[in-house]
């Protein structure tokens, strides 16, 4: 098993940018499809993006489509959120995960590890 580290998190106003990094240790991300999932206060962890492994495709929840972007840099073993135009509403902690061997990552059930999380707060 490897080892997720996500960075990036922070407060910022509505309508800033911020870009969440996931760094992973210990085992190459070439053949895993990654994903990012957020948890906001009193509300359970929910699906935010993800890229397949070949990053052939991405896929977004529709509050963040058209304001995230998610990408990878396999050489880095890398995966970014570039996270534009921020609402209050997304604040939450950020996860990273990272999903079965050449799987999808779309939902919870697709996630087999876990980071520790970032936290981003949005003030309005």
């Amino acid at each position: 098993q490897g080892q997720l580290v996500e960075s990036g998190g922070g407060l910022v106003q509505t309508g800033a940018s911020l870009r969440l990094s996931c760094a992973a240790s210990g085992r190459a991300i070439t053949n895993f499809p990654m994903g990012w999932f957020r948890q906001a206060p009193g509300k359970e962890r929910e699906f935010v993006a993800s890229i397949r492994w070949s990053g052939s495709s991405t896929y977004y929840t529709d509050s963040v489509k058209g304001r995230f972007t998610i990408s990878r840099d396999n050489a880095k073993n890398t995966v970014y959120l570039q996270m534009n135009d921020l609402k209050p509403e997304d604040t939450a902690v950020y996860y990273c995960a990272a999903g079965a061997i050449r799987g999808l990552l779309t939902d919870l059930s697709g996630a087999r590890s876990w980071g520790q999380g970032t936290q981003v707060t949005v003030s309005s």
